[in-house]
């Protein structure tokens, strides 16, 4: 293994035996042995399941990768290989360096101890000898901000506050490699910030991380690398971006599948009735749900995806003159049109964009049914976008209007046209999702108006005299 590479996995499997019954552990056990002996082919009581399969891949020193897959994917199976708690069924596992893991809240705890004691037998556990765990006693404490309830057994603790003691552990002792999965999210928002926080200092000093979160803005804004794994087997593997990407379009083909299943029924009744000489909206609700026309693409497969009945064209950012234009100041307006096409005739759509910077950070995202719930709360349902009919083949644009109030930096649009059941996005369907769809970028001009951060909070300042302003 390079000097470099600090965690590699080869061919890695881990299989489980599925019983249907318990007494079929028992002929397992008895059974082939006996076949065996008289003489018969031996027969195997049990199904397999692999929970991983053949996976590969290498992580450098200082290199931070996250791990991303739906429920039942194989990442706990994974790390639980990386970490030695679960011996592979075949493919091997080298590690190089001390190893903090946090898998589940209360591993490596004894609900009897007091969170005191835990910290001493955790850094036991880890190598460490007890003077080496007083040199850091206070700093794990005060990270882990329990209070009086250090000294009470754990066993009283909430989760939040087993998760604030174990992740104070962990990264006090500044391990070789950090391994994560998914206890952050148990966290409250302000434990959280000191988490990443903590987590950025340990990558700058040579830290690697592994990180599994279904939190796709954190494994792309916190990683630089991804593996996205599917049934036990990776599925992708490169840029956080371009992996979290693949991992969208995966859930959204699974979706399309269920409600694909679902749909069959109403696919066979709903073959266009007709009202007069017009099709009914109703009716093409149905066709949606069925999947017709699936994946239009309009750009590569790589930055798009959608079921198709609808697609973007183009989105391109104007000026307040209606010009193209890809520059911006603090205080401009900026107009974003997008132009789209629908492949059939229906209502319920929402068109939309969200923003990122170069960092990968989400800055914003808002549609037309964002305007459109603001509106219907107010009973004005008249100019709703969402009950708009748009007809098959058609092409309309929509233009969506801003101030610019971002700091310096490349911004990137994406686009999306979603088909919305009900005006509230708790029943979505994506038409046509497009990343990179445009990029724009914000200068400042520092004598007339100046400000730092990534976006402008527009403060002002006043002052006066013997404490009256």
């Amino acid at each position: 293994m390079s000097s470099e590479v600090v965690i590699k996995i080869d061919e890695l499997s881990k299989c489980y035996q599925i019983y249907d019954q318990p007494r079929d552990r028992l002929k397992q056990f008895l059974m082939p042995r006996i076949q065996n002996l008289i003489g018969l082919e031996e027969k195997n009581y049990y199904e397999e399941f692999w929970a991983i399969r053949n996976v590969s891949f290498e992580v450098k020193k200082g290199e931070a990768v996250g791990i991303v897959g739906r429920n039942g994917s194989g990442k706990s199976t994974l790390l639980q290989c990386i970490t030695g708690t679960l011996r592979p069924t075949s493919g091997s596992v080298s590690t190089r360096g001390r190893i903090a893991a946090l898998l589940e809240l209360g591993s490596g705890f004894n609900p009897d101890f007091t969170g005191r004691e835990n910290v001493y037998l955790n850094g036991a556990l880890l190598g460490f000898t007890r003077q080496q765990v007083d040199q850091r006693f206070d700093a794990i404490a005060g990270f882990a901000d329990v209070g009086v309830h250090l000294d009470q057994p754990v066993k009283t603790y909430s989760s939040g506050m087993m998760l604030r003691l174990a992740f104070a552990v962990q990264v006090q002792i500044e391990p070789d490699i950090l391994i994560i999965d998914e206890a952050l999210a148990v966290g409250d928002a302000l434990f959280q910030k000191r988490c990443f926080q903590r987590i950025e200092s340990l990558l700058s000093n040579g830290t690697t991380l592994l990180f599994v979160s279904h939190d796709q803005e954190s494994v792309r804004s916190l990683t630089s690398r991804a593996v996205l794994l599917n049934k036990g087997k990776v599925a992708a593997y490169g840029l956080s971006s371009e992996v979290v990407l693949e991992y969208r379009r995966q859930l959204h083909s699974d979706e399309s599948v269920y409600f694909g299943e679902l749909a069959k029924r109403v696919a066979d009744k709903a073959s266009i009735t007709k009202t007069g000489n017009s099709e009914t909206v109703v009716e093409v609700a149905a066709l949606h749900e069925s999947g017709v026309g699936k994946v239009v693409k309009s750009r590569s497969d790589r930055l798009s995806f959608g079921d198709g009945e609808a697609k973007i064209i183009k989105i391109e950012t104007l000026g307040t003159d209606g010009a193209p234009s890809t520059v911006f100041y603090p205080g401009d307006r900026i107009r974003i049109r997008i132009t789209c096409q629908s492949m059939i005739t229906t209502d319920k759509l929402n068109v939309g964009i969200r923003i990122r910077n170069k960092e990968g950070v989400k800055i914003y995202s808002w549609g037309t049914l964002n305007q459109d719930m603001a509106l219907h709360s107010k009973g004005e349902n008249k100019q709703l976008f969402w009950s708009r009919v748009v007809k098959a083949d058609q092409i309309f644009d929509v233009e969506l209007e801003m101030e610019c109030s971002m700091g310096v930096n490349l911004y990137e649009i994406q686009g999306s046209i979603s088909y919305e059941e009900t005006p509230d996005y708790m029943n979505q369907r994506i038409l046509h999702w497009v990343d990179e769809a445009t990029f724009f970028q914000v200068l400042m001009k520092r004598d007339d108006y100046f400000f730092g951060g990534v976006i402008d909070l527009k403060m002002r300042a006043r002052w006066g005299i013997d404490g009256r302003l």
